[in-house]
């Protein structure tokens, strides 16, 4: 893995963010039908807490995940870093937003019962990736829980049609999530149903775990 200096991050947040910015309405009109509904039960079957859940929807997008969270009864708040994607998901969910860049984040500690990040913790760089999942860590309530849906490789990263992204197999990640004092609950690929082949989505499951101080 070659070490990025803090002008490589900066690059690919924000060519990223506009691939992003560029194509909102595109990417709202190609993703608001997907069904993730296997996605959502698998974070709200572990999660202990008595609803309504507060959760924190990771890269929510336009707001297709926040709606579904809050017509389930549940207290959702979303995590956007395109401005134009965190307008629209207000406007489909009438939820609250966050526009916060994923290596810039700023989150109330202790604060979630679940954190729901769909297709995209994979745009963090592996370097900054430990960090990450320490502050997701902090923000989740003790036994919180954390589900992630990543497009699976090799644990390559780099460009792919204008947006970074790093691309890990079961070991990589699951490696990142315990060393971040995750256990593991569940993984599965997805779509469901077809060959091991044809699933280029890795979807998995932890519970933060209690982090031993001095």
């Amino acid at each position: 893995m070659t070490t990025k200096l803090p002008e490589d991050l900066t690059l690919i947040t924000a060519k990223t963010l506009e691939h992003y910015n560029e194509r909102a309405t595109e990417f709202w009109e190609g993703t608001r039908d997907h069904d993730v509904k296997q996605n959502i039960e698998a974070l709200l079957r572990y999660i202990r807490a008595t609803p309504p859940l507060r959760i924190l929807d990771f890269g929510c997008g336009p707001g297709r995940d926040l709606a579904a969270f809050r017509s389930l009864g549940h207290e959702p708040i979303g995590l956007e870093g395109s401005p134009p994607l965190a307008t629209m998901a207000r406007e489909h969910s009438g939820c609250e937003v966050w526009e916060q860049d994923f290596l810039a984040l700023q989150l109330p500690a202790g604060h979630f019962d679940g954190i729901f990040a769909n297709a995209s913790l994979f745009h963090v760089p592996c370097q900054e990736l430990p960090r990450v999942l320490s502050e997701l860590h902090a923000a989740l309530k003790p036994d919180g829980v954390l589900f992630s849906s990543n497009p699976r490789g090799n644990n390559e990263e780099g460009w792919n049609r204008g947006r970074f992204g790093a691309y890990h197999d079961l070991e990589s990640w699951r490696a990142f999530l315990e060393r971040a004092a995750f256990s593991e609950l569940e993984h599965y690929y997805r779509p469901p149903g077809l060959p091991r082949e044809q699933q280029p989505w890795l979807a998995s499951v932890w519970r933060r775990k209690s982090v031993a101080t001095c």
